[in-house]
């Protein structure tokens, strides 16, 4: 009777948390924005779609099951929209899922000689041996490597043999302050901390925001944001 009852203390402690980023989200949205109101019956993913806005979503570095960790992420409307939960601190592989538990992208941490680099290959959908193949990309499309040197925090490729990167990260995860660029150095993509709309409080590195330009798939940005806190974290 003692677990079950911690268990619904925690379960009713998500519950409120989720409700004050909905809400808190919403506030921030309509103070920076002031867009018309969304339909209710508006599909959530066409609310992340870039349509010429940037794309807003808050970030909270915790999983929703109990036991996990993992990420929850919610639009400038309250929504859910992406989902992480990993059993282990330090895994192999990382599925993105969107607010209804679907994977969007796998992201599978390199080895060389049977060691493990930093350096991450991503996949669409969800890949691995334990899945089915039928209709997912085997190849990968993004390679993300950490970078030793300079103000770089990594660059990213297309595919897993491109020598040129197409996008480079920099400044620090590790203070939720970086940005992506691109070759002709446009922020694509940025991380940056969340301060409450009352009194200034910054939320520290477990609530951050992550803002997505127009053209750029937020999906993605936050496929990067994963392995950005396996790297740096």
């Amino acid at each position: 009777m003692p677990l079950q009852g911690s268990k619904a203390k925690t379960t009713a402690s998500i519950l409120k948390m989720i409700f004050f980023f909905k809400s808190l989200s919403r506030s921030v949205h309509d103070q920076e924005h002031h867009h018309e109101p969304v339909a209710e019956t508006e599909e959530v993913e066409t609310k992340i779609s870039t349509d010429g806005k940037c794309t807003l979503l808050t970030v909270w570095r915790k999983s929703l099951l109990i036991s996990c960790n993992g990420f929850t992420v919610f639009n400038s409307c309250g929504d859910l929209v992406y989902r992480v939960d990993n059993y282990i601190d330090r895994p192999e592989e990382l599925i993105l899922m969107d607010g209804s538990g679907k994977s969007i992208l796998t992201m599978r941490r390199r080895k060389k000689l049977g060691v493990r680099i930093d350096s991450w290959l991503v996949y669409e959908g969800e890949v691995g041996s334990h899945c089915a193949k039928t209709g997912l990309s085997e190849k990968p499309i993004w390679c993300v490597r950490k970078n030793s040197n300079h103000n770089a925090l990594a660059y990213v490729f297309r595919g897993s043999s491109d020598k040129r990167p197409s996008f480079v990260v920099e400044g620090s995860y590790t203070h939720r302050s970086c940005k992506v660029l691109d070759g002709s150095r446009k922020v694509l993509a940025e991380i940056k901390r969340k301060e409450a709309i009352v009194g200034g409080v910054s939320y520290g590195v477990e609530v951050f925001l992550l803002n997505v330009e127009p053209g750029f798939d937020p999906g993605f940005a936050m496929g990067l944001v994963l392995i950005l806190d396996q790297i740096f974290s």
